[in-house]
Protein backbone atom coordinates (compact mmCIF):
# COMPACT_ATOMS: atom_id res chain seq x y z
CA UNK A 1 0.00 0.00 0.00
CA UNK A 2 1.23 3.50 -0.83
CA UNK A 3 0.55 6.66 1.14
CA UNK A 4 -0.11 10.05 -0.40
CA UNK A 5 -0.44 13.45 1.16
CA UNK A 6 -3.65 15.34 0.36
CA UNK A 7 -4.92 18.72 1.45
CA UNK A 8 -7.69 19.20 4.02
CA UNK A 9 -10.36 20.03 1.44
CA UNK A 10 -9.78 16.75 -0.45
CA UNK A 11 -9.76 14.80 2.81
CA UNK A 12 -13.11 16.33 3.83
CA UNK A 13 -14.55 15.52 0.40
CA UNK A 14 -13.45 11.89 0.62
CA UNK A 15 -14.71 11.56 4.22
CA UNK A 16 -18.06 13.13 3.34
CA UNK A 17 -18.60 10.43 0.69
CA UNK A 18 -18.37 7.54 3.14
CA UNK A 19 -21.35 5.24 2.61
CA UNK A 20 -20.73 2.54 5.21
CA UNK A 21 -18.89 2.04 8.47
CA UNK A 22 -15.29 0.96 7.93
CA UNK A 23 -15.18 1.94 4.26
CA UNK A 24 -11.56 2.65 3.35
CA UNK A 25 -10.38 5.79 1.58
CA UNK A 26 -9.28 3.58 -1.34
CA UNK A 27 -12.79 2.11 -1.66
CA UNK A 28 -14.36 5.58 -1.53
CA UNK A 29 -11.99 6.90 -4.20
CA UNK A 30 -12.52 3.82 -6.39
CA UNK A 31 -16.29 4.31 -6.17
CA UNK A 32 -16.03 8.06 -6.92
CA UNK A 33 -13.72 7.42 -9.88
CA UNK A 34 -15.94 4.68 -11.27
CA UNK A 35 -13.36 1.95 -10.70
CA UNK A 36 -14.21 -1.54 -9.50
CA UNK A 37 -14.36 -1.77 -5.71
CA UNK A 38 -13.31 -5.18 -4.47
CA UNK A 39 -11.75 -6.67 -1.37
CA UNK A 40 -8.70 -7.87 -3.28
CA UNK A 41 -7.68 -4.38 -4.38
CA UNK A 42 -6.01 -3.63 -1.07
CA UNK A 43 -5.12 -7.06 0.18
CA UNK A 44 -3.09 -8.23 -2.84
CA UNK A 45 -0.73 -5.51 -4.04
CA UNK A 46 -0.01 -5.55 -7.74
CA UNK A 47 3.58 -5.74 -8.88
CA UNK A 48 4.07 -2.96 -11.36
CA UNK A 49 7.12 -1.02 -12.26
CA UNK A 50 7.02 2.19 -10.30
CA UNK A 51 8.66 5.49 -11.09
CA UNK A 52 11.72 6.30 -9.07
CA UNK A 53 10.89 8.02 -5.79
CA UNK A 54 14.45 9.07 -5.16
CA UNK A 55 14.52 12.39 -3.33
CA UNK A 56 10.81 12.20 -2.44
CA UNK A 57 10.08 12.36 1.27
CA UNK A 58 7.86 9.54 2.49
CA UNK A 59 4.85 10.70 4.46
CA UNK A 60 3.38 8.49 7.16
CA UNK A 61 -0.15 9.68 7.93
CA UNK A 62 -1.22 10.44 11.48
CA UNK A 63 -3.65 7.91 12.89
CA UNK A 64 -7.28 8.80 12.37
CA UNK A 65 -9.25 9.82 15.44
CA UNK A 66 -11.04 6.92 17.10
CA UNK A 67 -14.72 6.92 16.22
CA UNK A 68 -17.28 4.52 17.53
CA UNK A 69 -19.81 2.66 15.42
CA UNK A 70 -22.44 4.49 17.44
CA UNK A 71 -21.24 7.83 16.09
CA UNK A 72 -21.52 6.48 12.55
CA UNK A 73 -24.96 4.89 12.90
CA UNK A 74 -27.05 7.97 12.12
CA UNK A 75 -29.45 7.45 15.01
CA UNK A 76 -29.79 10.24 17.57
CA UNK A 77 -30.56 8.06 20.60
CA UNK A 78 -27.35 6.13 20.09
CA UNK A 79 -25.43 9.31 20.94
CA UNK A 80 -26.60 8.89 24.54
CA UNK A 81 -23.96 6.88 26.35
CA UNK A 82 -21.54 6.77 23.38
CA UNK A 83 -18.41 5.20 24.94
CA UNK A 84 -16.10 7.44 22.87
CA UNK A 85 -17.69 10.55 24.38
CA UNK A 86 -16.17 9.76 27.77
CA UNK A 87 -12.71 9.77 26.21
CA UNK A 88 -12.99 13.36 24.99
CA UNK A 89 -11.12 16.03 26.87
CA UNK A 90 -13.40 18.40 28.78
CA UNK A 91 -16.61 20.13 27.77
CA UNK A 92 -15.03 21.54 24.59
CA UNK A 93 -13.89 18.08 23.47
CA UNK A 94 -17.31 16.54 24.13
CA UNK A 95 -19.06 19.46 22.38
CA UNK A 96 -16.90 19.20 19.25
CA UNK A 97 -17.10 15.38 19.28
CA UNK A 98 -20.92 15.42 19.35
CA UNK A 99 -21.01 18.03 16.57
CA UNK A 100 -18.65 15.83 14.55
CA UNK A 101 -20.92 12.82 15.08
CA UNK A 102 -23.89 14.86 13.88
CA UNK A 103 -21.97 16.09 10.83
CA UNK A 104 -20.98 12.52 9.95
CA UNK A 105 -24.59 11.37 10.34
CA UNK A 106 -26.11 14.27 8.39
CA UNK A 107 -23.44 15.84 6.14
CA UNK A 108 -25.96 17.15 3.62
CA UNK A 109 -28.13 18.94 6.16
CA UNK A 110 -25.37 20.15 8.46
CA UNK A 111 -24.84 23.47 6.69
CA UNK A 112 -28.04 24.68 8.37
CA UNK A 113 -25.89 25.27 11.49
CA UNK A 114 -24.50 28.36 9.78
CA UNK A 115 -27.84 30.04 10.60
CA UNK A 116 -27.39 29.49 14.34
CA UNK A 117 -26.16 32.78 15.80
CA UNK A 118 -26.30 34.69 19.00
CA UNK A 119 -27.58 38.24 19.23
CA UNK A 120 -24.07 39.54 18.64
CA UNK A 121 -22.15 36.27 18.20
CA UNK A 122 -21.22 34.01 15.34
CA UNK A 123 -21.20 30.38 16.50
CA UNK A 124 -20.49 28.48 13.26
CA UNK A 125 -18.50 29.24 10.14
CA UNK A 126 -16.72 27.52 7.30
CA UNK A 127 -13.43 29.13 8.27
CA UNK A 128 -11.43 29.76 11.39
CA UNK A 129 -10.71 33.27 10.19
CA UNK A 130 -14.42 34.22 9.98
CA UNK A 131 -14.95 33.22 13.62
CA UNK A 132 -11.86 35.14 14.71
CA UNK A 133 -12.94 38.19 12.71
CA UNK A 134 -16.34 38.14 14.41
CA UNK A 135 -14.75 37.66 17.84
CA UNK A 136 -11.00 37.51 18.50
CA UNK A 137 -11.68 35.38 21.60
CA UNK A 138 -13.89 32.84 19.77
CA UNK A 139 -11.47 29.90 20.31
CA UNK A 140 -12.42 28.31 16.95
CA UNK A 141 -12.36 24.52 16.70
CA UNK A 142 -12.77 22.55 13.51
CA UNK A 143 -15.60 20.04 13.68
CA UNK A 144 -13.76 16.81 12.90
CA UNK A 145 -12.92 16.50 9.21
CA UNK A 146 -15.88 18.66 8.20
CA UNK A 147 -15.55 22.05 6.53
CA UNK A 148 -17.22 23.63 9.58
CA UNK A 149 -15.76 25.48 12.54
CA UNK A 150 -17.43 26.28 15.85
CA UNK A 151 -16.73 28.94 18.45
CA UNK A 152 -15.77 27.03 21.59
CA UNK A 153 -15.50 30.10 23.82
CA UNK A 154 -18.91 29.73 25.42
CA UNK A 155 -19.83 28.45 28.85
CA UNK A 156 -21.06 24.87 29.15
CA UNK A 157 -24.72 25.90 29.40
CA UNK A 158 -24.41 27.84 26.13
CA UNK A 159 -22.62 24.90 24.44
CA UNK A 160 -25.56 22.70 25.47
CA UNK A 161 -28.07 25.22 24.12
CA UNK A 162 -26.20 25.44 20.81
CA UNK A 163 -26.03 21.64 20.53
CA UNK A 164 -29.76 21.36 21.25
CA UNK A 165 -30.44 23.87 18.48
CA UNK A 166 -28.27 21.84 16.06
CA UNK A 167 -30.09 18.64 17.05
CA UNK A 168 -33.45 20.37 16.53
CA UNK A 169 -32.40 21.54 13.06
CA UNK A 170 -31.44 17.97 12.18
CA UNK A 171 -34.81 16.60 13.29
CA UNK A 172 -34.09 15.26 16.77
CA UNK A 173 -36.94 15.23 19.31
CA UNK A 174 -36.67 17.92 22.01
CA UNK A 175 -36.42 15.58 25.03
CA UNK A 176 -33.74 13.46 23.36
CA UNK A 177 -31.84 16.58 22.24
CA UNK A 178 -31.76 17.77 25.84
CA UNK A 179 -30.51 14.38 27.03
CA UNK A 180 -27.73 14.35 24.42
CA UNK A 181 -26.70 17.93 25.16
CA UNK A 182 -26.50 17.29 28.90
CA UNK A 183 -23.59 14.93 28.23
CA UNK A 184 -21.32 17.91 27.53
Amino acid sequence: MKYIEIDDELYRHIASNTQQIGESASDILRRLLGLEVNAEAESIPERVSEPSLEGVEEHVPAPAPVRSAVAEAGVFDELVGDDQLERQKGAVGRFVYLLDCLYRQHPGAFDAVLNIRGRDRLYFSQSKEALLKASPSANPKQIGASPFWVSANNNTAKKRAILEEVLDLLGCQKALATQIAEQI
